[in-house]
């Protein structure tokens, strides 16, 4: 009798409160959370973006209203909103189309959001130095640049911020680092290759060519004594004597396409140093010793990682929404609303 009464107690705990217990065990415990494929940078497959509140990112927090921003060395607090215009109006031509300029809105606050994790300007979350955080400009600036167009490309700006307010990507439960870029010469670059490596900035496919971007390709000759003793004031081991054609060693190139490292004067060289070096627009570049000069050709335009903006304009084009880009230049993040 006890042991019928046993199985019966068993069996209604079972029925009843089983699946309750099995509904709120966090995933990830004893079975993997379902994984965002992440797309083969051959062959340009997509990865669209997971939907917001996706159970992988239950924890991340809501977008600011605010911000802080160092502007000429001051402090000052700015509507998320109005900050964005600002960025979006620095750092992407009006005249894109409207999803590649919500694609860049989305990437701007997101990487507004990461700067702020930093806590590198005091009390101020990010500055407007695009070298350093990303390009702000206020709008008696933009009126300047645009005159007559200024309430048609602003219309646009504030249009694209505000159909996708609130939303940011977000990997592991924080804001990524949404690097964008200008042009790339067929793939983006690899973080690793640049800074730190991260899972969500891997190569992958960018469709813009020659017809779509304005000096996407650019050309840099230098007189032999130049391209000496601009190398020699960084590396004075290297050995420029002989034969000037002969200065130029083997060129390394990485999965993107980019220059990896060429050997110059016998010195193995990275060519994220020869871009700074010579202000090489990329490092999507070749080199060559040609009529007494040494000749730079140089694809695209800026360090390569994230998002392109040219790409993304080319995919808005062609009829991509704002998510689709966003999945394809930075796969595995989430996009958080």
């Amino acid at each position: 009798m006890k042991k019928t009464l046993l199985l019966a107690y068993i069996a209604l705990f079972i029925t009843f409160l089983g699946p309750v217990l099995l509904r709120d065990r966090p995933a990830g415990e004893d079975e993997a959370a379902p994984e965002t494929p992440a797309p083969a940078a051959s062959a340009g497959a997509e990865t669209p973006v997971p939907a917001a509140g996706a159970e992988a990112e239950t924890a991340a927090a809501p977008a600011p209203e605010t911000i802080c921003l160092l502007l000429e060395g001051e402090t000052v607090t700015l509507d998320m909103q109005e900050y964005l215009a600002g960025v979006l109006a620095a750092e992407m031509p009006a005249s894109f189309e409207p999803e590649a300029l919500k694609a860049q809105a989305v990437a701007a606050r997101t990487y507004a959001m990461y700067c702020a994790l930093g806590k590198k300007h005091g009390d101020a979350q990010v500055c407007a130095d695009f070298a350093c955080c990303q390009a702000w400009l206020a709008e008696d600036k933009l009126r300047e640049n645009w005159g007559d167009q200024y309430e048609a490309n602003m219309e646009k700006i504030l249009s694209a911020v505000a159909e996708t307010e609130g939303e940011y990507l977000s990997y592991e439960g924080k804001p990524v680092f949404a690097a964008f870029h200008s042009s790339s010469a067929g793939a983006t670059e690899d973080c690793g290759q640049v800074w730190n490596p991260r899972p969500y900035l891997v190569s992958v496919p960018s469709p813009e060519t020659a017809e779509d971007v304005p000096n996407y390709i650019s050309t840099l000759d230098c007189a032999p004594l130049d391209f000496r003793d601009t190398l020699l004031s960084a590396y004075p081991q290297a050995d420029f004597t002989g034969e000037e054609s002969a200065w130029i060693g083997e060129r390394e190139l990485d999965e993107s396409g980019r220059v990896a490292f060429v050997t110059l004067g016998g010195v193995k060289i990275k060519g994220t140093e020869l871009r700074s070096l010579f202000s090489l627009r990329s490092t999507a570049f070749t080199l060559e010793y040609r009529d007494g000069r040494f000749l730079f050709t140089v694809t695209g335009f800026g360090h390569g990682v994230g998002m392109s903006q040219y790409g993304a304009q080319v995919m808005a084009g062609d009829g991509a929404d704002y998510t689709q880009i966003l999945a394809h230049y930075y796969p595995g993040a989430v996009l958080i609303s």
